[in-house]
């Protein structure tokens, strides 16, 4: 390369820096685009079918099934997933919580950290999560109000989740497969076919007695209705 041609190049360079910086940006600014739920459900619903139809084959239920219920259970840092059909509800699979913060026992604070307890709905899907999907849980429901109106508590905090990922403060991280596979279902059947219980442990083993000694006053009935919702949900013995 002679001279000339080298203070062409040189010339250039500036040109092609800025060209490449444009390229960047854009593609950076495609990638952070928001997307919508359709868009969601179009990127991972054959993904999510084919991963999960042997099992409701297995479980004898039909597809897509009417009902779903997810039982988190704390102590276990397990989430089971159950379908229900006309026969009534079917175990499909168990997801690993993968994160968790807090101990046993019910929210009662904003910044307390820990996860609530009792039975929820799913109240908003993002597809825009900073920990890939999540799913809004409609904490406080009636019951964490009504509580905490008894005890005089205020500032209960919010913005509780089922999101992907493996860290978690105050919601349920459970990786990104398993909150595909959750948001999927939720798109499909619609947020009011899904309901969440969640449970500090297993009720159809424990008794509920051998948490109240140092939980509010009032969880004693709470857990008593989380065992009798719990209990609806038997596992076949294999």
């Amino acid at each position: 390369m002679g001279i000339a041609d080298m203070k062409r190049v040189r010339s250039c360079l500036p040109l092609m820096v800025l060209i490449v910086a444009c390229l960047s940006a854009a593609a950076t600014a495609e990638s952070k685009q928001p997307r919508s739920v359709a868009q969601v459900l179009d990127k991972y619903q054959d993904k999510v079918e084919s991963r999960l139809m042997p099992r409701f084959r297995y479980a004898g239920v039909d597809w897509p099934p009417r009902e779903l219920m997810l039982l988190a259970i704390k102590q276990s840092r397990r989430m089971e997933l159950w379908a229900r059909a006309d026969n009534g509800w079917h175990y499909i699979r168990d997801y690993l919580i993968k994160g968790l913060s807090g101990r046993l026992g019910p929210k009662l604070k904003q910044g307390d950290r820990q996860v609530p307890e009792g039975l929820y709905r799913i109240s908003h899907l993002n597809p825009n999560s900073s920990f890939h999907l999540s799913l809004k849980v409609d904490y406080p429901n009636t019951y964490d109000r009504e509580m905490a109106q008894r005890d005089g508590r205020r500032g209960l905090g919010g913005d509780i989740f089922i999101h992907g990922n493996q860290v978690s403060s105050g919601c349920l991280a459970i990786g990104d497969n398993a909150i595909e596979e959750l948001f999927v279902f939720s798109a499909l059947l619609g947020k009011e076919q899904v309901r969440l219980l969640i449970s500090p442990v297993d009720f159809r083993i424990y008794s509920t007695e051998s948490l109240t000694a140092k939980s509010p006053g009032w969880s004693g009935d709470l857990y008593r209705e989380i065992s009798d919702e719990m209990r609806k949900f038997q596992r076949q013995q294999q």
